[in-house]
């Protein structure tokens, strides 16, 4: 049996990264998920990948998250799949970096859009379906969002996924009642296809950081979809409102 079996998922973001890996674990612990993705042909992909391991995936391409609108009909399109909604997994994102004097305002505004707006307006529309029987929220912050972060200017990212970090306590609160959880992720450096070229060549002060990790490696794709996993599960059924750091331990040293 899996750990998620009969779950039904929501996971944004599904063309890439964490967000394929976690369609693909999800589905292998017997989740029915519901993906979506703005790139269609990166989400076309993942979902052969999923299906050819044996799991039920539905995936919606070229869906634009930051409008508000499109989300709505994304998350009530999605719900309708299966009958309904027990997980919301909020993966994707869109980032800009630059030191705070040479960030641009459409750039700050885009990027709070890309984050932390897009969270509300998947959790907005699903809050309905969640309300139907309870279900977890699964948000993805980052530990740009707990501290300052010195090997590049995140100014935006870290504002942006703080307010993640708090949106997901306030959901907890006002969820308890209703049977539905809110849980936050926040990770560390992850190697992915898109900082695979920092892995390879990393700046003088990211392998400074690197080198203070007390376990010694960058994180994986796979150490955050297991987090998920299980917060997700049944197994998590009185954890709500946390925010769980998991960056190898390098946020303990300061």
């Amino acid at each position: 049996m899996g750990r998620l079996d009969g779950k039904i998922a929501l996971i944004t973001g599904i063309g890439g990264g964490m967000g394929r890996d976690a369609a693909r674990r999800f589905a292998a612990e017997g989740a029915q998920v519901v993906g979506c993705d703005l790139n269609s042909d990166t989400l076309d992909e993942t979902v052969q990948i999923v299906r050819s391991e044996g799991g039920e995936i539905t995936g919606f391409g070229g869906v634009d998250l930051s409008d508000p609108q499109t989300t709505a009909e994304w998350v009530d399109a999605a719900a309708g799949v299966y009958g309904g909604i027990d997980i919301l997994y909020n993966n994707a994102g869109i980032q800009r970096f630059a030191p705070i004097d040479e960030l641009s305002v459409d750039d700050w505004e885009l990027n709070l859009r890309g984050e932390l707006s897009i969270v509300f307006y998947a959790v907005r529309a699903a809050w309905k379906h969640l309300k139907e029987g309870g279900g977890v929220i699964v948000n993805i912050g980052s530990i740009a969002g707990t501290r300052g972060v010195e090997f590049m200017p995140q100014n935006v990212h870290g504002a942006a996924k703080a307010g993640v970090i708090n949106l997901t306590q306030h959901l907890a609160v006002e969820g308890g009642p209703l049977g539905i959880r809110a849980v936050c992720i926040s990770p560390g450096f992850i190697q992915t296809p898109a900082t695979e070229f920092l892995v390879e060549n990393p700046p003088a002060e990211l392998k400074a950081t690197w080198d203070r990790i007390p376990l010694r490696r960058v994180g994986q794709t796979s150490d955050i979809v297991n987090a998920a996993v299980f917060l997700a599960s049944d197994e998590a059924t009185w954890i709500t409102g946390v925010n769980l750091v998991i960056d190898g331990g390098g946020s303990v040293l300061g």
